[in-house]
């Protein structure tokens, strides 16, 4: 099973989208909690960025919310980078 890291950089644009969106708190929490026992669940809709950004995931909060992940395959470590709206994050 993965773990997640979460450095300080992440925390601080999580506390903000969570300070903006406090109504998305629960929905967050159980997306990061399922990408963290199963990446692949098919609610998560996890899928890989393109372009400029094509190391990157994308796990779906909701349908207009993402958290981007960088995985570390050989550590089995998944590393949130940044979350917020589509626009946002891509």
């Amino acid at each position: 099973m993965p773990k997640i890291i979460y450095t300080d950089g992440y925390n601080k644009k999580a506390a903000a989208f969570l300070k903006k969106h406090p109504d998305l708190t629960n929905q967050y929490k159980n997306t990061l909690q399922l990408t963290e026992l199963n990446p692949s669940h098919p609610s998560l809709k996890l899928h890989k960025h393109k372009g400029k950004h094509s190391d990157l995931y994308t796990v779906s909060i909701n349908y207009s919310c993402r958290i981007s992940l960088l995985f570390l395959l050989q550590d089995d470590t998944i590393v949130p980078v940044n979350v917020g709206s589509h626009d946002q994050v891509y």
